[in-house]
């Protein structure tokens, strides 16, 4: 009886060669018996380690793993001794998988190649069937293979999941130079061919995450298969041993996690006790079970557990992450993207610019004398949909300081961006994170990190749950007059699970700081922690009490303090967090209970308040008295901030021209307050250079000048601007086509009516885009509507700009339908409709 000496089996020997019968032939070292002694003592010993009546003997789970590659090793190199399989037999016994990693775990099967040098077949069967046999005879699970170098690198070439098992693999017993040439040759063999493997090696990882799930998300998660799981570990040591990685991402001691080492330990460690406590091999942590592991563990109770799970699982997966990145960035380019053979920097903000393919420090950034640089790379990041590179996250967490309390108005403006950028934001939020860097933003968020739910109907942890929510809130940010208090809302509203009693007043008393740290106005801070403190109020009152009695109404409306706005982000706070909860969670039953009820305290409540223009400055108005054109720059409040007052003729197209000017020069409207003085118009702009420091009064001047003489196209200009800047974006990022960047909200126009014949006031609600108030002044002035003032707010990705317009009269008078279809040409495109059975979030 001999085992293919060329072949590979699992689980025991061939039952043809079993009928055949045969014997092997006599060989120096051989024992006479055709099998050997069954490996009894292996086993018993195995049984001894396992043992765990004794608690003063039971080994903890590094010891045990220890314990148990000493014991086969040992059991090996004595078979392979009584074999004849020494130095300068021509054998070599090797090991790979648990035994060739040194992580072998109680119940793992036994994974074993035996090496020959073109060795007699007939001596090749007879060594081969006397090591193999006395395992298969004890019923040690066994997974082997018999081969000369040449065909083990022959498989490893064809065979992309034999080729990562080889890479793990450790000289046992015999002729070790057989061994090096086969560890040698196979991690050759990876590093030359990698370039052409590395797209299989991808869609392999993602197939496998895609049967096994999210560790850090799973009730019963895998922790060897799943994403973030100990296979995740080894992909790393592949590419790292391909060259493209170091297999460590920028993750330090503290960072949450501890560290990629600390990660994958915990992760052994669970795996290993699982094993134990089920008493067979298993990597799916059952709920029955997690208790026991637990304990055993010392970690807790399964919900502890569950924390450890998650927390071990997002390090190592966005470990992953950066590994898979930082590899392909390694590889030659493909498609358009090769064309350029030396990645460009292209600027992005202060300090931050983007540069093959991931949003990274500008060369002159200081992050040590920059608190603000994280955010705004965040909301970089969020606003191009890149990473950020590994390097840039490590100069941060290393050397960023704190923001100073309270933070500075563009820090602030910053965050809201990455909170308002939709299911972009999941990624960047993730990488902070797991970096140590999000903790130093929010410290409150440790007692939530990686908390597991206390009820099977949630799908995140509670502070992905957060996250999730923001990303729902995101869709809504055009419904309400505040979408920056709404998307802070969402991701504080369970801030204060985690800590024992009721979440809802303990957030509140957490929101109420954290808004004071972010350098909210006061009445802000109150709406912020009432949003947090009532988040449940809508959908409890809805669904549990009789919304027919106007007792109930009264009591939601009284709760509220009778404020409209309180009640409207609270309306679309419960259905971003019902929406990122879980399937089923929200639908047109609860939908339609809550809308009523807010449509019965809207009844109950006092109206919205007009908007109304802002007063003009005494000084600007002595210089629209004097005529001619103005201009004026000079610091606001924040430290790249900065207002710029145009005070110029009133004619058509003035405000378009000047929106236009700042946007040509890469100046943000971060506010503006748009009215009329004597003839002159008085325009105010609050504006945010995107990058360095803003051009002089005086340029500004100048190109207004031209721009109103009609020397100037600027809305042509700003096209060609963003049409040049997306397309060097999709170039950088290896796409072929100019990707479609969709607005997370459908714009939203709404018409109030004034008291003078012919003027109305309208309100635009959507996201932000470059020279968008230079678009909509040029459509609203070419479509006849002369716009009397104007106010102007952009709160992160949103904006809510107001318009006070005379429409004219008689037959010149304009009509709503034809502004609004000027209006909505301009906006970013709404989202595409959804697909039948779609899910709301889009985030990974």
């Amino acid at each position: 009886m001999r085992s293919d000496p060329t072949g590979s089996g699992s689980g025991g020997p061939d039952p043809v060669a079993l009928s055949a019968g045969s014997g092997p032939p006599s060989s120096p070292g051989l024992n006479e018996h055709a099998h050997g002694v069954a490996a009894d003592d292996l086993v018993r010993a195995r049984k001894q380690l396992l043992d765990g009546r004794s608690r003063s003997r039971r080994l903890d789970t590094s010891a045990l793993r220890q314990a148990l590659v000493d014991l086969h090793e040992f059991w090996l190199t004595t078979k392979g001794s009584e074999l004849g399989i020494t130095a300068d037999s021509g054998f070599a016994i090797v090991a790979v998988g648990g035994l060739g990693r040194r992580e072998l775990l109680p119940y793992s099967d036994l994974d074993l190649v035996l090496l020959h040098d073109d060795m007699d077949p007939e001596v090749v069967g007879a060594v081969a069937d006397r090591l193999w046999y006395p395992l298969w005879d004890a019923h040690i699970k066994l997974d082997h293979s018999v081969r000369t170098v040449p065909q083990a690198l022959q498989v490893a070439a064809s065979d992309l999941t034999a080729a990562m098992g080889m890479l793990e693999a450790r000289h046992i017993a015999g002729d070790a130079e057989l061994t090096n040439l086969l560890i040698g040759g196979v991690r050759r063999q990876w590093r030359t061919g990698i370039r052409s493997r590395f797209d299989e090696l991808v869609e392999m990882t993602q197939a496998r995450w895609s049967r096994s799930g999210e560790i850090a998300h799973r009730a019963e998660p895998d922790v060897k298969n799943g994403r973030g799981g100990l296979r995740d570990v080894q992909l790393l040591d592949a590419l790292a041993i391909a060259q493209l990685t170091d297999a460590h991402a920028s993750l330090g001691p503290d960072t949450p996690g501890g560290g990629l080492k600390s990660a994958h330990a915990r992760l052994l460690d669970v795996r290993t006790e699982l094993h134990r406590v089920a008493g067979r091999a298993r990597d799916q942590v059952r709920a029955q079970d997690a208790d026991e592991i637990g304990a055993a563990l010392r970690i807790g109770d399964r919900f502890d557990l569950a924390r450890v799970l998650s927390d071990s699982a997002r390090t190592i997966g966005y470990s992953v992450d950066v590994g898979l990145r930082t590899a392909a960035n390694g590889l030659p380019r493909r498609g358009l993207s090769r064309l350029r053979r030396v990645p460009v920097r292209r600027p992005l903000d202060e300090g931050v610019v983007q540069h093959a393919g991931e949003v990274v420090l500008a060369r002159d950034a200081k992050p040590s004398k920059d608190p603000g640089l994280i955010v705004r790379v965040a909301a970089a990041a969020a606003q191009t949909g890149m990473p950020i590179g590994a390097s840039t996250l490590g100069r941060l967490s290393d050397s960023a300081p704190e923001l100073r309390e309270p933070w500075p108005r563009e820090a602030l403006a910053d965050l809201l961006v990455l909170l308002g950028s939709g299911p972009r934001m999941a990624a960047v939020v993730e990488a902070l994170d797991r970096t140590g860097l999000w903790g130093r933003l929010l410290p409150e968020w440790g007692a939530v990190r990686d908390l597991p739910p206390r009820d099977a109907v949630h799908t995140w942890t509670v502070d992905r749950h957060l996250v999730e929510t923001a990303v729902q809130a995101s869709a809504f940010t055009t419904r309400v007059t505040r979408p920056d208090l709404l998307v802070l809302g969402a991701l504080l509203h369970d801030i204060g699970k985690g800590r024992g009693g009721d979440h809802s007043i303990v957030g509140a008393e957490l929101a109420t700081q954290i808004g004071n740290r972010l350098g909210l106005w006061p009445s802000d801070v109150s709406v912020l922690s009432a949003m947090v403190r009532y988040h449940l109020l809508l959908p409890d009152t809805a669904t549990r009490r009789d919304l027919d009695d106007p007792a109930t109404v009264q009591m939601v409306a009284d709760a509220l303090g009778h404020d409209v706005l309180l009640l409207e982000l609270l309306y679309a706070l419960a259905e971003a967090d019902s929406l990122a909860t879980g399937p089923g969670v929200w639908g047109d039953w609860k939908a339609s209970l809550i809308g009523e009820l807010v449509r019965r305290c809207r009844l109950v409540m006092a109206g919205e308040a007009l908007p109304v223009p802002d007063p003009i400055d005494p000084e600007h108005a002595a210089l629209a008295e004097a005529g001619g054109v103005h201009v004026m720059l000079g610091p606001a409040e924040g430290q790249h901030t900065y207002t710029v007052t145009v005070i110029a003729p009133d004619v058509p197209g003035l405000l378009s021209d000047a929106a236009g000017v700042l946007a040509l020069h890469s100046l943000r409207v971060l506010a503006a307050s748009v009215g009329s003085h004597e003839g002159s118009a008085v325009n105010t702009f609050t504006v945010s250079p995107r990058f360095g420091a803003p051009p002089q009064a005086g340029l500004l001047r100048q190109e207004l000048i031209r721009a109103t003489a009609g020397e100037l196209d600027l809305v042509t200009m700003l096209a060609e601007k963003d049409r040049i800047a997306t397309e060097e974006q999709a170039l950088e990022l290896g796409v072929t086509a100019v990707p479609v960047q969709y607005a997370q909200a459908p714009p939203r126009i709404i018409w109030f009516e004034t008291a003078v014949e012919g003027q109305v006031i309208v309100e635009l609600r959507t996201e932000d885009r470059v020279g968008l108030l230079c678009r909509l002044a040029a459509e609203l002035e070419l479509h006849g509507a002369d716009v009397r003032w104007a106010k102007v707010a952009t709160l992160g990705n949103s904006v809510v700009d107001s318009f006070c317009l005379n429409l004219g009269a008689g037959d010149s008078r304009v009509t709503r339908e034809d502004l609004e279809s000027a209006i909505l040409s301009v906006v970013p495109a709404p989202p595409p409709p959804k697909k039948d059975g779609e899910e709301g979030s889009a985030a990974g």
